[in-house]
């Protein structure tokens, strides 16, 4: 696939399982054998800790948004830096619902082959999620 192929790719992914809240898109877009470098010890094989992340975000936040806002791409690796926002309704992390909006940057490595995603590392700024759900106070308050 060329680069723009791939980054097209991409996008149709953020846009059917994050903003549509398709998870069965997973299985369209990510290899079955592929890795999520992000998921936590003892998460299930492949994406499926995909599969089981999204089940617990989605009805969390429901109206959870993802936004492109950057590309860069070279050979079968594209870089995507988007931003997620949304407002937590319900229990998320042992969090019960707070009612609150937050808006985060998320940048996430894909590797691609085959036409599906097999590889894929990220970042998010999980303390800032925290601090704008008033999960943790903000920077020099106690």
């Amino acid at each position: 696939m060329s680069i723009e192929e791939n980054k097209a790719l991409i996008r149709r992914s953020l846009e059917e399982i994050w903003n549509k809240g398709n998870l069965d898109a997973v299985d369209k877009f990510y290899a079955v054998d592929g890795i999520d470098h992000n998921a936590p010890p003892g998460s299930p094989p492949g994406f499926d800790f995909m599969k089981q992340f999204h089940s617990i975000i989605l009805p969390a936040v429901p109206d959870i948004r993802v936004t492109v806002d950057d590309f860069i791409a070279e050979g079968d690796k594209v870089v995507c830096r988007f931003t997620a926002s949304g407002t937590q309704q319900g229990e998320f992390m042992g969090i019960p619902p707070t009612g609150k909006q937050f808006t985060i940057m998320e940048i996430r490595i894909y590797r691609i082959n085959g036409g599906k995603i097999v590889e894929c590392w990220g970042l998010f700024d999980e303390m800032g999620m925290m601090r704008q759900l008033g999960v943790i106070p903000p920077m020099g308050k106690r």
